[in-house]
C-alpha cells in the first residue's frame, strides 16, 4: 500500500488499511552511519532508508548490507612459501 505517515506518496509493505503496522508506528530516521549512502532520501519529515525502515538495526552488528557508500577492500596476503620444499620444485 501506499505510505501516508512518514513517506508520503512511496509503496511501503507496512502499510495497512488501519496504518503503519511497523514497531512504533512509522520508520525511523537515518542514522549518522547513513550519511552518504543513496538509499536515503529526504521527506517532509526528514531523511529517511528507501529500502529499510530501521536503520540503526543494519549497522547493529557492523556494516549496513545494503550501504552504497561503503566500499570493502579485500586484502590478499601472499602466501609462506616453505624453503624446503621451493627447492624440491626447483630441482625438477
Amino acid at each position: 500500500m501506499i505510505c501516508t505517515t512518514v513517506r508520503n506518496g512511496e509503496a511501503c509493505v507496512f502499510m495497512t488499511a488501519k496504518g503503519c503496522s511497523f514497531n512504533g508506528g512509522s520508520c525511523n530516521a537515518v542514522i549518522e552511519s547513513c550519511k552518504g549512502c543513496n538509499r536515503s532520501k529526504e521527506y517532509q519529515t526528514g531523511w529517511y532508508c528507501s529500502a529499510a525502515p530501521d536503520p540503526a538495526t543494519k549497522w547493529k552488528y557492523g556494516n549496513c548490507n545494503l550501504a552504497t557508500h561503503i566500499t570493502l577492500t579485500v586484502k590478499e596476503e601472499k602466501a609462506k612459501l616453505n624453503p624446503i620444499k621451493a627447492s624440491k620444485r626447483s630441482q625438477k
